[in-house]
């Protein structure tokens, strides 16, 4: 055993975390959200719910485990400076990424989902057409990120 191993048990859960967090958020927006809005507002906003209860209760797992783990490897490699070089900026596009997930899981949807609800069934096709709209941007948002540190962890400078 070599003195790197929990840094490979970081890194291999940090990515089955990512995978299944992004990989949750690309198959809601690219597979159920469509699906939801081809049917009748009512029944696809109840499709989408039933579906993304599920989801979410499995996110709040994987989100905060990404987090532990991508936090344990920048404290054993000693990476905080790589937060201030820009050559390094999906380290803070990680951590931002990262902070944006973990405020609206764990803060903004628990405390306003009685009001987004109310909201949905005054009408859910517009509801279902935020929805896609919030669910799209956050994916273009963590793909560019994913992208960004795959490359950028490979050595390649954008």
């Amino acid at each position: 055993m070599s003195d790197f191993d929990d840094l490979i048990w970081a890194r291999a859960i940090h990515v089955l975390a990512v995978a299944h967090w992004i990989g949750g958020l690309a198959f809601v927006t690219l597979v159920i959200l469509p699906l939801a809005r081809s049917r009748p507002a009512q029944e696809g906003l109840a499709l989408f719910d039933a579906i993304e209860r599920r989801f979410a209760a499995q996110v709040r797992v994987s989100i905060p485990v990404a987090g532990a783990a991508g936090l344990w490897m920048t404290y054993r490699l000693d990476l905080w400076s790589r937060f201030l070089d820009p050559h390094f900026w999906w380290m803070a596009a990680m951590l931002g990424l990262w902070a944006v997930f973990t405020v609206l899981v764990f803060i903004i949807e628990p405390l306003f989902h009685a009001r987004m609800e109310r909201l949905a069934r005054a009408n859910p096709q517009f509801a279902l057409a935020r929805l896609t709209r919030m669910h799209s941007i956050l994916l273009a948002l963590a793909v560019a990120t994913m992208a960004g540190a795959v490359a950028g962890a490979h050595g390649f400078y954008f």
